[in-house]
């Protein structure tokens, strides 16, 4: 079954209520890190191609209705071009406010996980987000705030100069079932929008990781 729907958004970016969102209107189970981690094989698969070994799409979205969220949306060129029939979502959000989130979460995680994590699985899974995010995307510099906010500021406008409007909808946290909806051609439903990963969330499910002040 080919994936239909597409994220091309970076982490901490509403990716995973998006996956749930996702579920919701029909186009699950959605691919997203939280499903590698699940998943031994999705680990290997993912570790490999963050050493530059591009996997079987195919193969590694059997069972999947869409994907969101690292590592996958890393190579959302490719993917684009895998599935050309699919819709692209670039979830979107403050770049001050997204920097504050991912300095609490994925760059201690991702640092630290790697070592530090108890589960030999969940260490290699925080090597892959190491490798594609801190190295590959921010340049070993995800801990320069300016930096790592021009690199999302750079990737927004090449998924926007990139992919035609009708195949893209740049969707911000708080924007909601319509837009969504709209964009899908599906009805919208009758409950809430999903809210999920706060940053409390996220450390609650790594015991390693003291809490990250906020600034």
């Amino acid at each position: 079954m080919p994936l239909k729907v597409l994220g091309a958004g970076f982490g901490r970016t509403g990716t995973y209520s998006l996956k749930l969102a996702l579920e919701a209107l029909g186009y699950g189970p959605c691919h997203h890190m939280y499903e590698v981690r699940k998943r031994p094989q999705q680990v290997a698969w993912w570790h490999a191609a963050s050493h530059g070994k591009l996997p079987d799409w195919d193969e590694v979205f059997a069972g999947f209705g869409s994907q969101v969220d690292w590592p996958a949306s890393y190579f959302w060129k490719d993917l684009c071009v895998h599935y050309p029939d699919a819709k692209v979502i670039l979830t979107d959000r403050d770049p001050e406010s997204w920097y504050e989130s991912i300095r609490r979460t994925i760059l201690p995680a991702s640092e630290r996980g790697r070592f530090e994590d108890p589960d030999p699985t969940n260490r290699k899974a925080s090597e892959i987000i190491y490798r594609i995010a801190l190295q590959k995307i921010f340049s070993g510099r995800l801990g320069d705030r300016e930096h790592a906010i021009r690199c999302l500021l750079a990737h927004r406008q090449e998924v926007i100069a990139t992919l035609p409007p009708e195949r893209l909808l740049v969707f911000g946290i708080g924007d909601g079932w319509e837009r969504l909806c709209e964009f899908l051609g599906v009805p919208v439903p009758d409950l809430p929008y999903p809210s999920g990963n706060s940053v409390a969330e996220f450390l609650a499910r790594k015991p390693y990781l003291a809490a990250v002040p906020a600034e």
